[in-house]
């Protein structure tokens, strides 16, 4: 069995100023933790449920976080494949022990073992339930990813490539390579692509592709929001 991606997080200098951001663009609802500069998002729909926060250095972030029982030695085994440590473990008592980890390209991911769920906190907006990482290789980022988090990973068109995790929870995603684009972040569905951009560049956002067709009648596009962080949004269209 795989781990399953269950959280996603975004950050920046300033977190109020994302919070209003993906407040008004998604309808989630935000929970402040005081004193913490953290913003608890609550899952929507099918997906998963996430974290806002501010950043220490500056530097912006969105990405997800993969479940583990044992922290370090994904941090380990990340580190023989070609990563590296960005955070190392932090328990946070009673909650969960967490870690970020940087891919061969660069690209942060993280990984947490959480404590027995005391219950979903579910709320409204866009559901969060897909993931992807983009990386400069398409097949080193499949064998890293793989051999990490015990995925499985077949190449489709354009060496993307549709993850099964195994866990039988949490979301699934994708892994490829995009000429000159690098990430790994997480995408929303909404109901109309084309839309969601638009007032995702309204709110002070910018636009990184699409609409463009997905496959499989869906739709996608990606932008970057006001800390410079790409998310993701896509829509199934009618057949």
């Amino acid at each position: 069995m795989g781990s399953a991606v269950v959280r996603f997080e975004i950050g920046g200098a300033d977190d109020q100023l994302l919070a209003g951001f993906y407040g008004e663009l998604f309808g989630w609802q935000l929970t402040p933790v005081p004193g913490a500069n953290y913003t608890l998002i609550a899952a929507a729909g099918g997906g998963v449920s996430g974290g806002l926060g501010r950043s220490r250095t500056g530097e912006p972030w969105a990405t997800f976080y993969a479940e583990t029982a044992d922290v370090q030695a994904v941090l380990d085994r990340a580190a023989a494949l070609g990563g590296k440590t960005v955070v190392p473990v932090t328990v946070i008592p009673g909650q969960l022990a967490y870690a970020m980890l940087a891919d061969p390209d660069g690209l942060l991911v993280g990984v947490a073992s959480l404590a027995p769920a005391q219950g979903r906190l579910a709320g409204p907006g866009a559901p969060v339930d897909w993931f992807e990482v983009l990386g400069s290789e398409a097949e080193v980022t499949r064998r890293f990813y793989t051999s990490l988090f015990g995925w499985t990973a077949a190449a489709g068109p354009g060496g993307y490539a549709r993850v099964a995790t195994g866990a039988g929870h949490g979301i699934q995603g994708g892994l490829g390579t995009a000429a000159g684009a690098s990430w790994a972040t997480v995408y929303a569905r909404v109901p109309d692509v084309a839309e969601a951009l638009a007032l995702a560049e309204k709110l002070g956002g910018s636009r990184e592709y699409g609409p463009l067709p997905a496959g499989d009648h869906t739709q996608a596009g990606a932008f970057r929001d006001p800390a410079g962080n790409v998310f993701g949004v896509y829509q199934h269209a009618a057949h």
